[in-house]
């Protein structure tokens, strides 16, 4: 029996969209305030997937400035309707909640994808779209109940007619469902199927924390009455307690193979060092079959696992994604982002060939800006990250390894002068305040940098001469890292860094590569 491993996208990629054209498969996920936002895979075998590119990835399809850490892109879907993919998706703006939707177009998911069409009157977050029978669009997202919320984050799930000529929402609005349990709190996530004849709504409930689960209704009308199954919740892992190593499973997509098999996307989060979720919250796969009417997922069991039966479908690997990145391409990798959109000349892999050059912007990671970061997930609960940047810092300037979680929980391993001496910092920000755990005095413009993670112990190095490493600090709490301590719904990032510090500079900071392996154990 060949099987695959949980989760299929690991590290930060929430809230996962999917879609089938024929014998391909396309998946989207949330990226909120990282730019290019809505990273988009492709497969084959919905085990195996391949990053092809981001769907906003032009700043005048995504302005996130001064967007504030876990704002920005929530909840995207993806669907394809006679030979037009179509992405939907929220822009939270800021704290208080502005929230606007729109949807993108394109005919080929790799790209370009159109400028955002803004929809008004749409309130709410989370929407998604139904191409009906008859030819017309339905969006479907959440909202409070017109008469108002019965309790706290009381939401329901409302429904209106889009005019895609118009490109506009049309006609009433309709209250469809608000959840399955008595008094359960943050209804959202709903996607809308037509099925055998049956329209399902199919949501997330009870938070994307702990608590967090799937449930389904169904009408024989679109715009109801929705009954529900006594079987809901579908899916959640809320009862199986806070020591077992999947949680906060929900926010579900389901297709239907070409051999007639159906099959669940959905995020969860891996616990580790105690409930701690530094990578943030992933991308899972489980199968579910049809009893009575109603799906039943994972038969037997009800819960996502680690290693479960592969889909029937014929197996396609990609070639793995290098460990090494020379910077020698014309281009960032896919895999790299900034943070908010980026704004300024402050990076470039041409001004010198074969490094990726960051100039010291007055901005710093310390703040809700857009610094000059370039970062990747944490993928692995056990991994190490390596590079070597050459640097001569002035006064204050700082440039380094980021282990970033936001502005106010992070490490900064960084070259920095101060008081004319040029050393290597090891800095620890918890709740918006830096501590330095050690510095060392460094001769060197050229240094080698290197963190290693075992679970939630991080180990920091340091190298003069290739590959002689120096231990900076061993065995750091890493639980920082995880939105447990910071808050927020992101994961982990790591990447490079350079800063003025608040100051005008024309220094910069050329790094010669990075590379990025996962450590088995």
């Amino acid at each position: 029996m060949r099987t695959f491993r949980n989760p299929i996208l690991p590290g930060f990629y929430p809230d996962p969209s999917i879609c089938r054209v024929g014998e391909d498969y396309y998946l989207v996920t949330s990226s909120f305030e990282y730019f290019p936002g809505v990273p988009i895979f492709h497969s084959q075998d919905l085990v195996n997937w391949k990053q092809i590119g981001h769907v906003l990835d032009r700043p005048e399809q995504l302005d996130l400035d001064q967007t504030p850490n876990s704002r920005g892109i929530y909840a995207p879907t993806i669907r394809y309707h006679d030979g037009v993919f179509y992405m939907i998706t929220t822009f939270v703006v800021s704290q208080t909640g502005a929230r606007r939707n729109f949807y993108v177009t394109a005919t080929d998911p790799a790209g370009p994808w159109s400028n955002p069409n803004w929809l008004e009157d749409a309130p709410g977050i989370d929407p998604s779209l139904l191409f009906d029978d008859d030819g017309k669009v339905y969006y479907t997202g959440n909202r409070q109940p017109p008469s108002g919320p019965d309790y706290h984050k009381h939401n329901e799930i409302w429904l209106q007619e889009l005019d895609l000529e118009k490109k506009q929402l049309v006609g009433p609005k309709y209250s469809l469902w608000d959840g399955a349990l008595k008094n359960a709190h943050a209804q959202e996530a709903p996607h809308l199927y037509k099925i055998d004849g049956w329209y399902y709504l199919m949501i997330a409930e009870g938070g994307t924390g702990h608590t967090h689960a799937v449930t389904i209704a169904r009408s024989k009308n679109v715009t109801g009455p929705y009954e529900m199954t006594e079987t809901n919740p579908i899916l959640t892992h809320r009862h199986l307690g806070r020591d077992y190593p999947i949680v906060n499973v929900g926010h579900a997509d389901i297709v239907e193979t070409q051999n007639g098999e159906w099959w669940m996307v959905c995020l969860a989060s891996r616990t580790y060092g105690g409930y701690y979720r530094n990578l943030g919250r992933e991308s899972f796969l489980v199968p579910f079959t049809w009893e009575d009417g109603w799906p039943i997922v994972n038969p037997g069991k009800g819960i996502v696992e680690f290693e479960m039966k592969a889909p029937n479908l014929p197996e396609h690997r990609f070639p793995e994604l290098a460990h090494h990145d020379p910077f020698e391409a014309e281009a960032l990798d896919d895999i790299w982002n900034f943070i908010r959109t980026p704004r300024g000349d402050f990076w470039s892999l041409t001004e010198r060939p074969g490094f990726l050059r960051l100039k010291a912007k007055r901005e710093t990671i310390m703040e809700e800006e857009n610094p000059s970061f370039v970062g990747r997930r944490q993928q692995h609960i056990n991994f190490f990250a390596q590079t070597v940047v050459e640097f001569e810092p002035e006064q204050d300037e700082s440039a380094g390894i980021v282990l970033l979680q936001n502005h106010n929980y992070q490490f900064r391993m960084v070259l920095e002068r101060i008081n004319g001496e040029k050393v290597i910092r090891l800095v620890r920000r918890e709740d918006g305040k830096d501590e330095e755990i050690v510095r060392r005095k460094i001769d060197n413009t050229k240094i080698y940098l290197k963190v290693e993670a075992i679970g939630q112990s991080y180990s920091f190095y340091y190298s003069e001469k290739a590959w002689e490493w120096i231990e900076l600090a061993k065995d750091q709490d890493g639980t920082i890292l995880s939105t447990d301590k910071a808050g927020g719904f992101v994961g982990a990032y790591i990447g490079m860094y350079c800063s003025a510090n608040g100051e005008q500079s024309d220094n910069y900071a050329d790094f010669d590569w990075f590379e990025y392996h996962g450590i088995e154990r």
